[in-house]
Parts: structure tokens; sequence; C-alpha cells
């Protein structure tokens, strides 16, 4: 087998599994192990895939840009929104980050609830504009273009200074030896500043971004008290999460 037939065979493997091995891939394409970590460095170094010890993980299947990302699977990001409502209460000191998925929990936010809102994110602020009882503080900064984000210190400073009840994440990416990553280096220390001021986490994460790792690490997923996909908690996908003591919903 020539080299393109197995950076093809690697990829397609990686698409079904999210990960593959090196003593699988070296069965698989019958070649030695060093020969397979050749290829993956070099699948890595196009950013096909992230090489990690024994083999290789997938990269998060969403765009990069907020543009892209916000009509990207909209269905899933709702139906998680819906059942996050479920920890919001009244009187709550919240952070939103930028996700759109958290976009989305914004829209679905019933209009009596009370709730304070800590974000970083212009499209959460421009959702919230409207809602009568959310009151919202806005973290300012340098503007990303490509997240509608605000991030440098000046942001940091705003979520230093709050003990946030709850810390609602859009996640890019998780993984449970990997932990939670992001594909921006500024994000990766927004999200770990808002887990370490808030009382619990609750990540918001649709099925496929479920074993992917991005480049810039944010925390080990034991820092998360709660995952909230679309799927079934029983999904088997799932089930390592729930294993680590993790509640899933």
């Amino acid at each position: 087998m020539i080299k393109e037939e197995r950076l093809q065979v690697i990829i397609d493997t990686l698409e079904k599994d999210n990960k593959v091995r090196l003593d699988q891939l070296s069965q698989l394409l019958n070649v030695s192990e060093d020969t397979v970590r050749r290829d993956i460095k070099e699948l890595d170094s196009q950013g096909l895939l992230k090489a990690v010890r024994g083999g290789a993980i997938a990269h998060s299947p969403i765009p990069a840009h907020y543009r892209d990302r916000e009509k990207y699977n909209q269905p899933h990001k709702k139906a998680a929104a819906e059942k996050a409502l479920q920890f919001l209460k009244d009187g709550q000191v919240v952070f939103f980050d930028g996700g759109t998925s958290i976009v989305a929990l914004a829209a679905a936010l019933p209009k009596e609830l009370k709730i304070t809102v800590v974000t970083n994110s212009f499209p959460v602020a421009n959702v919230l504009e409207d809602h009568p009882n959310t009151e919202v503080i806005f973290a300012g900064g340098r503007l990303n273009k490509t997240a509608f984000t605000t991030m440098g210190q000046d942001t940091i400073d705003t979520f230093a200074k709050v003990r946030a009840d709850i810390c609602i994440l859009g996640i890019c990416s998780i993984h449970h030896t990997m932990g939670i990553s992001s594909m921006i280096y500024e994000d990766a220390q927004i999200k770990k500043i808002m887990i370490d001021r808030a009382e619990k986490t609750i990540a918001l994460s649709t099925l496929e971004k479920s074993n992917t790792v991005e480049s810039y690490y944010i925390c080990p997923v034991t820092d998360i008290d709660i995952i909230v996909t679309e799927a079934d908690p029983t999904h088997p996908s799932l089930k390592v999460y729930t294993a680590m003591d993790i509640k899933v919903v």
C-alpha cells in the first residue's frame, strides 16, 4: 500500500471512531508502528488530526468562525440548551461563554427568570438585551473577530472579580483523558478563569464533540460537574464520563 493510501485509511478510520491506535493501524496497514507514527505526524502537521501517545485523536468537527458555527447543528444545540434550563434558578449569578450553544441557551431563557449573566459574548449580550429580568455584566476587552467575543486582560479581570453560582460553557472539544480544550489560546485562558471562579460548571457539548481534542488545554474533564448533550445520557459515548462521577443529562 502506497503512502497516500495509508494516509487515507488513517483518516477514514479516525472519522469512524474519533481515535486511532498505532498497534491497530500497524496490523490494518501491514506496516511497522514506526511507519504509522510518521504517517500520523505528517497528518498532524497538516492539521487533520491530533497526534497523541500511542495514536491520534480527531479534532472537533465544528467550524472555526462564529458565522459558520451559528448555523451548524442548530437542532442539537437547541435540544441541549432546553435541558440546561433546569439548572438555572432565580437569584443566581451565571457565567456564559461565547459558544453558539450558549447563545441558544440565552434565547431559551424564560422571561420570568431573574438571574445575572456575566459574559464576554456579543451575541449573548445581544440576545439578552430585551430579556426583562436578566441583568447583564459584559466583560470588555479586545474583540476576537472570529469568535465575536472579547479577550485579553480586561476580560480576564472582569471574570476574576466575580464569584458565580454556575459557569456554563459551550464546549469545543472534550475527551475523558485529554480534558477540555479549545481552538483559541485566549479562549482557553478565559474559560479556565470562569471555571475557577464558579461554584459549579456545566458543559454544553453536542455528542460529536466527545472524544475530540484541540491544541489549547483548559482543564481536566473532572473539573466539569455536569455534561449536557442532545443525546440520551445512556449513550455509549457518554458512559466513560458517568464512570468518572460526572453527571450527564
